[in-house]
Order: structure tokens, then C-alpha cells, then sequence
């Protein structure tokens, strides 16, 4: 079982989470982290995840065009993607540049993938996804590493039930 976690950097701020995130998904036994920016994925890696953390750095209070630009090209695999797992990341460089309505925007385009959404675990921040100002600090570094969890352990507990 595989987690995609897609993401776009610009400073390396939303790869360094990305790479906390696929430390939490190493975690869970089974299940093993893909991580790939929007460069390099392919439509074969969101066709053979069975879960998808996205992630993209805070532009004019949405995700960026270049994370929009793959959700845009795969949309023929919207069908293949139902009932899959979904979170999202976001990162920014202001406290106040739009993090929640990041997450939102790609927890909308998960819905229109069909997918099952989840936000970061209670322990974390319980709320829409993992995000910070900058780059990760330590506790959003462990919250990365939850949100990763959360999503590897819920991944394989839907495999369980098929």
C-alpha cells in the first residue's frame, strides 16, 4: 500500500513537511510513503495510491497553480481516486497569508476526486491539514509526521475491509 505525497515547493519549506509526513507514514507497517513534487508524478502514481497528502505553498490564499495544474491533468483518473484517502499541507510567509483557505482549496479539489478527507489528528492540531509560517519547526515537523500517520493508518484500515 502507497500514501502519494504531491507537493510544490518553492524555498524547499513545503518539501521539508513533505518529508515529514512521509515519516509518519513509514510508521504504520504496510504502508509506504511515495513522495514526488508536481514535476516529477505521474497519473500511474495517483492511480496506484491508495491514499493522497497534497501540499503546496500559500499563493494569493490558494494553492498554486503549478499543484492546481496536476489536479487539472489527472482529472481523468477522478473515478480510479473515489474512496481513496485525502489530506493536504500548506505553507506560507506570513502568519496571517491565507494557510486555511490553502488547505481548503485542495480539500476541495480531493472531494471532486471523489476522495475520502481527513484533517491532521487531534493530537496535532484538529483541524483542515498541517501548515506553518516559514520553515517546519520541531512541533510542525511532529505534526507533518502525524498527519502522515493518521492518513497511512486509515489507508490500511480500508484495505482491511475491501
Amino acid at each position: 500500500m502507497q500514501v502519494l505525497i504531491l507537493y510544490h515547493s518553492r524555498t524547499g519549506h513545503t518539501r521539508e513537511l513533505a518529508e515529514a509526513i512521509a515519516e509518519g507514514v513509514r510508521l504504520v507497517q504496510g504502508v509506504e510513503p511515495m513522495v514526488r513534487s508536481v514535476d516529477e508524478v505521474s497519473r500511474d502514481d495517483f492511480i496506484d495510491c491508495q491514499g493522497l497528502i497534497a501540499g503546496s505553498p500559500v499563493y494569493f490564499g490558494s494553492m498554486s497553480s503549478e499543484l492546481k495544474d496536476i489536479f487539472d491533468k489527472f482529472v481523468g483518473v477522478r473515478k480510479q481516486m473515489q474512496n481513496k484517502v485525502g489530506a493536504a499541507f500548506a505553507t506560507c510567509g506570513d502568519p496571517s497569508g491565507g494557510k486555511e483557505t490553502t488547505l481548503i482549496s485542495i480539500l476541495q479539489a480531493l472531494l471532486i476526486y471523489g476522495m475520502i478527507i481527513v484533517g491532521d489528528p487531534l493530537d496535532a492540531t484538529g483541524h483542515y491539514g498541517v501548515s506553518c509560517v516559514g520553515k517546519p519547526s520541531a512541533e510542525i515537523i511532529e505534526n507533518g509526521q502525524k498527519l502522515g500517520q493518521r492518513v497511512a493508518e486509515l489507508v490500511k484500515a480500508l484495505a482491511a475491509q475491501s
